[in-house]
């Protein structure tokens, strides 16, 4: 009898294929599922934030996404008698490497991860469909159909539904999926635009809708969005209509031309009521949608499968307890609220057609955003908050701060950041990094040795002496995720010993 798989990954969009890439690393058994034919060729998300180019750096691509997009670093703000030019992320930040917006279509974000996997030997199935999946016991039995038709049962320790808002597996896991479309139709285009300077967001808002640009590179320059004009008719969408919408919200003289994708579509914002259910997991579109304001949802659904992965690989490996599954809706339903809450209000404000608000959008803010964003620190708690680089789960159990918590510098559930730089670098590999700072002497190698016993294989030292992010002698274990599980001022050390205790198991031969 052929042995269960660890783990079905359904959906090879990226944040299947993040997950992928990070039980490959850990070395559990899973495949990779998605029934359509090939990846995607459009550009449809965009956008990636600094966070999930740090968070993929250990796999090795970002500087392969870097170097494949544009890190736009203007907005251009385009009013009735003038141009607003304002810069967006100039702003100082020296605990990331990546302190821009990367633009970069979808289809090459795909094209790169599947490139890495193909590398280390996973195939990724397409053409294959998941049409049922039912819970024996502990496990699930997932049938497949292949797309000559072929089917074939599938037995699996968990399943995770990385499918998209029509989740088979949310849907056969009975998770519910609640929230609401919005009334407006909106046009989505990779084209060419002649008059529009280069390198730069534009942006045109009006009394009746909006229309952006923003630099994409490839399969075309720019990518067009637009609010179809209220009682426009819902016709085909084609360049001629295009050229008519922006000739209504931008009369600049743009011309548009070459397009190589053309779509309208309606927006949602809905969210899974459990990201778990026994052995079913949700992660990205199959556990929140909504608007594309602030260029969320890729990026949270990358950061979904980041956050599960490691914790799925060490549970089916025996080296954590199964509660350690628990902490994954814990630590990111919060965030994927946070995210529809957002861009709800986000995309609110930029679409009303209340007065008031059309005041605010049209006059107020123009004559506002100038003045806000030269505030530094303002420009910079707003960057934090859309880049993710503020994510952090203090709240949640598999973060803990020791009895003595470092008066300065990052706390247990935060993001390790890079400061030094090059820190998120050493500490990046799998398994979890424990740093330690201050002077040598108070980390005999013998004291270490006995708290990692049993547990060596998958924790890795690193002294950092004064070279911290703390100014204190410190402790910080860092998760495989990047973010501090626990931190401690001082050389005491059964506080850490407790928590691994918890968390990872020592393992007696």
């Amino acid at each position: 009898m052929t042995a269960p798989l660890d783990v079905l990954v359904v959906g090879a969009g990226p944040t299947g294929l993040a997950l992928a890439a990070q039980l490959r690393a850990y070395g559990v058994s899973f495949r990779i599922v998605d029934r359509s034919l090939d990846r995607v060729h459009e550009s449809r998300a965009l956008g990636i934030q600094p966070r999930t180019l740090e968070a993929l750096a250990g796999f090795g691509v970002t500087d392969e996404l870097v170097t494949r997009g544009n890190p736009a670093m203007q907005l251009r703000m385009h009013l009735p008698r003038r141009v607003v030019q304002l810069p967006l992320f100039d702003i100082g930040l020296t605990d990331t490497a990546y302190p821009f917006l990367l633009f970069l279509s979808q289809a090459e974000t795909e094209s790169i991860l599947a490139e890495h996997l193909a590398r280390q030997g996973v195939v990724v199935e397409r053409g294959t469909e998941l049409v049922r999946l039912k819970r024996e016991g502990s496990a699930v039995t997932c049938r497949l159909r292949r797309g000559d038709g072929g089917e074939e049962t599938v037995d699996a320790r968990y399943g995770v539904g990385c499918d998209g808002a029509h989740s088979t597996v949310r849907t056969q896991a009975g998770i519910g999926f609640e929230g609401h479309a919005y009334p407006q139709t909106f046009l989505l285009a990779d084209l060419e635009v002649d008059g529009l300077e280069p390198g730069a967001v534009h942006t045109y808002m009006t009394g009746s809708g909006m229309l952006l640009f923003f630099p994409l590179g490839s399969p075309a320059t720019w990518r067009m969005l637009a609010m179809r004009p209220p009682g426009a008719p819902d016709t085909e969408v084609k360049l001629e209509f295009l050229q008519k919408i922006t000739d209504l919200y931008a009369p600049d003289g743009l011309v548009l031309r070459d397009p190589v994708w053309m779509t309208d579509f309606r927006l949602h914002n809905r969210g899974a009521d459990h990201y778990r259910s026994g052995p079913f997991f949700l992660a990205g579109d199959a556990a929140h949608i909504h608007s594309p304001a602030g260029a969320q949802g890729m990026n949270t659904g990358i950061q979904d499968a980041l956050n599960l992965g490691w914790k799925l690989a060490l549970v089916c490996q025996g080296r954590a307890p199964t509660e350690l599954l628990d902490t994954y809706e814990i630590e990111r339903a919060p965030i994927g609220r946070s995210v529809l809450r957002l861009t709800d209000r986000a995309f609110t404000i930029g679409t009303s057609r209340h007065p008031l608000i059309r005041f605010a959008r049209t006059r107020l803010a123009p004559r506002l955003a100038p003045l806000a964003l030269r505030a530094t620190g303002l420009r910079g708690r707003v960057f934090r908050t859309v880049s993710e680089l503020g994510i952090r789960y203090r709240r949640g159990p598999a973060c803990t701060a020791g009895s003595r918590p470092p008066r300065k510098g990052p706390r247990a559930g935060d993001r390790l950041p890079d400061l030094p730089r090059g820190l998120q670098a050493r500490s990046a590999g799998p398994g979890w990094h424990l740093l330690l700072s201050g002077p040598p002497a108070l980390w005999p190698a013998e004291r270490l040795a006995s708290v990692l016993r049993g547990r060596d294989d998958l924790v890795t030292v690193h002294r950092l002496g004064g070279e911290s992010p703390w100014p204190d002698a410190v402790q910080g274990l860092v998760r495989p995720d990047g973010y501090l599980g626990y931190v401690a001022r001082g050389a005491h050390l059964e506080g850490l010993r407790a928590y691994l205790e918890r968390w990872l198991p020592a393992q007696h031969s």
